[in-house]
């Protein structure tokens, strides 16, 4: 049940996340007295709509999506009541356009801040080194952590020459100094506990350990905030090298070979929304309910980043006909970028539709 439950949740999320989008120019349009004529959820046959004011708003069959619809801005359509001509999309100035245009995708970056902030305040990170389980035995010798006396809850504040010292350096303190005896400071209900502990060979994981198990540590409010928001310019630029690989030859490539040939994918392939609800499923069904709070996040600010690619129809394609139509001081006739609007979408259709029937054929591993 948990499993299904968390499908459910992750989609209605990301129905909420096209509400919060479509809201980003919604909101920045009124701001700027466009002439908005419908705010719909979904695509296709209308399922239900009303008015209010001047403004239809509704839901649609096929929720892939949504969209406002702002007077002047479909070249095919003469929708600009009379009257309205200086509220329609043309008539106002480039960066006014500009913001209602990019609104929608930088709201996936703000929810994602605020989510991985969330995240960052409840249930921490690997920022401090507290002590969540002490081993008992390593191997068939009794653990140093137990021997030393550390508890589970003590926070680790000196290790070796290390001051606070987070998850990561004191792993690294032990590969640099190997079977080394360490003096340990813990923080023991807010008293200092002096501690020594020498590290033996696990040849099991074929490293030297003391013995404890960590888990993740709050961080304070404003330092959440800020590992939240610093969490978003990070997995940007990830995610942008990510979508230069996907969509380059290389990637291309790849899945045209993974569809054609027997060759099994890897964590690193493409996954669809089929490959990551069932991921989404399998957190839910283990109870890690943050990792799902994190996947959605993720998700979340990668839709943002594809919305931003420079080209037609998405939104940073309407951004780079703006800019184009500034440098060159005239308008760019929109029914001739149709064509590039038509191959964007082809190509993007080419990379969801394989990913999708990969998740389905081909499953990317989730085990060891």
């Amino acid at each position: 049940m948990s499993s299904v439950l968390a499908v459910v949740v992750f989609f209605v999320a990301l129905l909420l996340i096209v509400m919060i989008h479509e809201g980003g120019h919604y909101l920045t349009a009124r701001r700027f007295d466009f002439r908005i004529l419908e705010y719909f959820v979904g695509f296709g046959p209308r399922l239900f709509s009303f008015r209010r004011g001047e403004v239809e708003y509704g839901v649609k069959a096929i929720p892939l999506g949504g969209y406002v619809k702002i007077a002047g801005m479909n070249p095919f359509e003469n929708d600009v009541p009379e009257g309205d001509e200086h509220r329609a999309y043309g008539a106002k100035p480039v960066w006014q356009r500009a913001t209602v245009i990019l609104a929608g995708p930088m709201s996936h970056f703000l929810v994602a801040g605020i989510l991985f902030s969330i995240l960052a305040i409840t249930v921490g990170d690997g920022h401090a080194a507290k002590v969540a389980d002490v081993d008992p035995k390593i191997g068939a010798s009794a653990s140093p952590a137990a021997e030393a006396g550390l508890l589970p809850g003590d926070l680790i504040v000196r290790f070796g020459d290390i001051e606070s010292p987070d998850q990561t350096a004191i792993g690294e303190w032990m590969a640099a100094h190997p079977g080394e005896s360490i003096a340990i400071v813990v923080d023991r209900d807010g008293q200092p506990v002096e501690l020594t502990a020498t590290p033996v060979y696990d040849s099991t994981l074929e490293k030297y350990r003391i013995g404890i198990q960590m888990g993740p540590v709050p961080r304070p409010v404003l330092s959440g905030i800020g590992h939240g928001f610093a969490q978003v310019g990070e997995l940007t630029v990830e995610s942008a090298k990510g979508i230069a690989r996907a969509f380059g030859p290389s990637g291309a490539t790849r899945m045209f070979t993974l569809l054609t040939t027997d060759e099994p994918r890897n964590d690193g392939d493409v996954s669809s929304v089929i490959g990551v609800g069932s991921m989404v499923g399998n957190m839910g069904a283990e109870g890690d309910w943050a990792y799902v709070v994190f996947i959605f996040a993720y998700v979340t600010l990668f839709i943002g980043l594809i919305n931003l690619i420079p080209l037609p129809p998405l939104d940073g394609g309407h951004v780079a006909i703006l800019f184009l139509e500034k440098i060159r001081g005239h308008t760019i006739d929109m029914r001739k970028v149709v064509p590039v609007s038509a191959a964007v979408l082809v190509i993007l259709g080419f990379f969801s539709i394989s990913a999708m029937i990969l998740d389905v054929w081909k499953p990317i591993p989730t085990g060891p």
